[in-house]
Formats: structure tokens, sequence, C-alpha cells
């Protein structure tokens, strides 16, 4: 299904000028700690941030890396970007500096927006940036950076927008693959509201009184459509919540802004059951999960104590959203849920040749929301976006009832927490420790049928397979890589099983044979 739109349309009109258009101007659009923005003082600051960055420089098509916690400057940002046919890009507040320079170098970002607590990180790379202009600071800002709060507060209130096309660059999104750095997905105008009208309309029936809480963050595309551009475009209210997502405080979250749909993933889902105090969830009447496969046993410990469905969908960056969900009252628990009508899927073999109903095969989606390209990534856009179809990187089966099945990545990529992790870095950074030889990384399912990295570790002749050696390995990844990547497990062998020409066969320390 493809929707009709103008050939010049700019998306912060639809999902932001619509809403005063609509008599909406009052209504709180954003719940963020102890503040409250109505959609006519969004709309404000979207103007005048968009006529801040016009006032440094930035033009059309050019890039904007936002580096920021959930809150509502973000959202300023993010349409003030779009509005002035400038391409905003999400990134993690948490990273490494390298992490922040290399997302700079190859986005070629010329205006930097980033949260004061990720600024010691970005300090130490801001030098030797070649396209780096401008740094806005929201807090505290200091050196070369300006304050994001006073260069807006001096910027117009009235922007009128870029006239972009519908196919225009709208934002990227960078995504991990199963090698190399992180890619650049490309996502135009008319991928937002795609999704939201094609998805969210239908599936989900998001309303204007409905209230959006989503533990995942808004720089993972997954949170991005939770918690901004879904509420924002059926006049609903949002709740921004800076912090990392600790489940008590998630509860108490709930508890305090009674939203009516939660977003979070199975990892979080099980940690929320453990928490022995009760809070009242009795606002809630959709809770999604994503980002990894859902237990069946999640699914109904949720639902026996909170009385709640999980539904359970699947996307990806490349595909801007959810392009398979489980839709109130047709939940299969364990699948993925159905086809969602923003999309076609078949399934393939390795030929390109659809497979029988029940067959396993390589998951192929097409929709006019999925990214046309890679940034500067040929070779990978030729293998990923293959004409009209998205090769998912994920296997699946179809039952005779059309809903889908997982059955796990056609690549090594672990998916932790709702987030891509490449074994592949997580074995160099513990190559790094003098006594490692030869190392593995694969994933494991815990207690909750969750999957975590597990690391299987050769040690050198001169080293002993210790709990003091593990401990040591698995506090070097927490500290050189981000803490989620680290190994549970790890266990200590005496060598790897590996191909004739030496490379390791992963799939054997799966289980396979």
């Amino acid at each position: 299904m493809k929707l009709d739109l103008p050939d010049i349309y700019n998306a912060a009109i639809t999902f932001v000028d619509e809403n005063i258009r609509l008599g909406r101007g009052s209504k709180p659009a954003i719940y963020c700690l102890d503040q409250t923005f109505t959609y006519q003082e969004v709309s404000e600051r979207v103007n005048r941030t968009g006529n801040a960055l016009k006032e440094l420089g930035v033009e059309i098509e050019q890039r904007v890396l936002l580096v920021l916690p959930d809150c509502p400057e973000f959202a300023f940002s993010f349409f003030g970007a779009i509005k002035i046919g400038a391409i905003p890009i999400p990134a993690n507040p948490w990273m490494k500096a390298d992490d922040y320079a290399y997302l700079l170098d190859d986005s070629r970002a010329k205006i930097l927006i980033v949260h004061e607590s990720a600024l010691p990180e970005i300090e130490n790379v801001w030098n030797g940036r070649r396209h780096l202009k401008h740094i806005l600071v929201v807090g505290q800002a200091r050196g070369r950076a300006l304050s994001f709060d006073e260069v807006t507060a001096r910027a117009s209130i009235d922007l009128e927008a870029e006239p972009t096309s519908k196919d225009d660059v709208v934002m990227w999104n960078y995504t991990s693959g199963s090698t190399g750095p992180p890619k650049g997905a490309v996502h135009l105008h008319h991928d937002l509201i795609t999704i939201t009208d094609l998805f969210v309309k239908p599936v989900l029936g998001i309303t204007d009184q409905d209230v959006c809480f989503s533990a995942s963050k808004l720089f993972f595309s997954y949170g991005l459509g939770n918690s901004l551009y879904f509420p924002f475009r059926f006049g609903a209210s949002t709740v921004l919540w800076p912090e990392r997502p600790d489940p008590e405080k998630v509860l108490q979250v709930i508890e305090k802004y009674r939203p009516t749909f939660f977003f979070s993933v199975p990892t979080l889902y099980a940690r929320l059951l453990r928490v022995e105090k009760r809070y009242d969830l009795s606002s809630l009447r959709i809770c999604l999960s994503s980002g990894e496969p859902l237990p069946p046993a999640l699914f109904y410990q949720w639902k026996e104590k909170f009385g709640h469905q999980l539904l359970d969908v699947v996307g990806s960056t490349e595909a801007t959203h959810d392009f398979l969900a489980n839709r109130p009252g047709r939940v299969k628990p364990g699948s993925s849920g159905e086809v969602t009508p923003a999309f076609e899927a078949k399934i393939v073999d390795e030929e390109g040749k659809e497979v029988a109903t029940g067959q396993v095969g390589n998951l192929l989606v097409k929709g006019d929301a999925t990214s046309p390209y890679y940034w500067n990534r040929h070779e990978q856009t030729k293998k990923t976006m293959q004409g009209e179809w998205l090769r998912t990187g994920d296997t699946y089966y179809r039952d005779e009832e059309s809903y889908y099945w997982y059955c796990g990545r056609s690549d090594d990529m672990l998916k932790v927490g709702g987030v891509w992790v490449s074994p592949i870095e997580i074995e160099n950074t513990l190559m790094e420790h003098p006594a490692v030889l030869e190392v593995a990384v694969v994933g494991e399912a815990d207690r909750d049928g969750l999957i975590k990295p597990k690391a299987y570790v050769v040690p050198k002749s001169e080293y002993q397979p210790t709990d003091e050696l593990r401990r040591d390995l698995q506090s070097l990844v927490k500290t050189t890589l981000a803490p989620y990547k680290y190994p549970r497990t790890i266990d200590f062998v005496e060598d790897l099983p590996k191909t004739v020409t030496g490379k390791i066969q992963r799939f054997r320390l799966r289980g396979g044979k």
C-alpha cells in the first residue's frame, strides 16, 4: 500500500504544524520530568531551533548530529532541522569519544547538538573534525561550544517550512551491520507518514486521547517512532524520560504519568517482572515489545501479573519501523505476528525463490518506508536493498495463518536488550587482554530465553583459567565498550572449532554440528 502525497511535502508540517491547525495548540504534547510543553509551545520552539540553525549557516540537505537523551530539546532539534530541509541524525548519548568522531566524520555533520552530560566525550574529539562548524550544548556550555538555550531564544518563532520534495532526505539512522563500522541508513520525508498512517493508525489505533511512554530511547529507530512521531501524528501526548531504563524508575514513571501506550524490549519486561513492589499500571491499554524475540514465557508472565497482552512487533532501522506485528486480540505468543499494512513480505531461499509455507528462509520486505541506500556504502546497499525488496538479515517461516516465526539471524550478529551487538567488536576487545590467545563470542539464551553474549576463551599457556580472570575479562569489556555488551558467561576452552582455512565455526559453539 502507498500513500498519495503531493510532490512538495515537508514532514515537519504533518507532525508539528498540523496539530496547531487542528486546534491542539493548548494540548500537552511533551511531559518530561517537571516540564510540560503544549503543542503551541513545541511549535514555537521548533521554529526557533530551525531559525537558529539557519542563522548558523545550516542549509538544505546538510546534516545535524543529535547527541541527546530523551528530552524536549530532542524534539525541537529533530523537527527544527527537518523544517528547514536539513537532516537530523540521532545518536546514542552514552557512547565513547571515538564513536562520536566516527559519526561526525562519516556524516560530515555541520552542527552538533549535544547534552552537557556527553560533552566531555565530545571535547576529546572536537578538534580535527573537518566539517563540524558549531556545537550547541543543552545545559552548561563551555569552551568553543554555544548554549542551545541562548542561541534559540534569540531566534524568531515564525518559520516557513522549506518546500522539500516528498522524496527528499528527512533523516539518517545509523545501524551496525555484520561487519565493519556503523552505516547511515537514509530515510525520506514520506517514510514517517507512511509508517504512522499505514501501521500505527490501522494496527495500534493511537488517538489524541492517548499518552505514549517508551523505555526504548529516541536515538533508536524504535524509540523515535514510539516517543515522537507516533504521538505527534495523532495529537497524543508523549512522556520523555532522559534516564537509563532502571526497572523501578520505569514503573514509577508509568504510575506518575499514567500512559496508555508502553513500548519496551523483552529484556526490560523481564526485569520489570522481578520488581517486588506493586505499581499501578491500570492506565495502560497496549504494551509493545520489540528489539529482540519475545519468549512466550515472558508473554504469559506479563499477562498474569499485569493483565495485558505483550504485542511482539518487528522492524528495522532500514525499514523505518515495524513490518511485522501482533495485533490487539490477535496475538500468537512466540510469533512475530502478521505483515503490517505498510509492507509486503516474502520468505526466500538462498537463490531468491519463495519457499513453501512452513519452510525456513530469508525474510524480505517491501514498502514505501524502506531506506533507499546506506550513506557511502555502495556494496552493502546492493546486498541489503535489492530493488524494491529489503533483505532483513532474519530467517523466518510463515504458518498457514500467515503469522511469521523467527528462526534466527542469517549472520552472526546478536541483539542484546534491543540493540545490535557485533561479536567481532567484543572479541577484539577481549583480545586486548594479555591472557587471551583466542576468543569467539556467540549468543546464549538466559533463564528468560533472552539472548546475551557468551565468550569462549582460549587462554595463553602461562595463564590459569580462574574466576578472577573471568571477572577481569568482563570488566575489560564493560569499561572499553558499552556495558551491555559484556559477556555474561565466559567458558575457558583448550581450542575453538575452525574450518580448514582457520575460520572459527561459531555455529558449532551455538550448538550446531
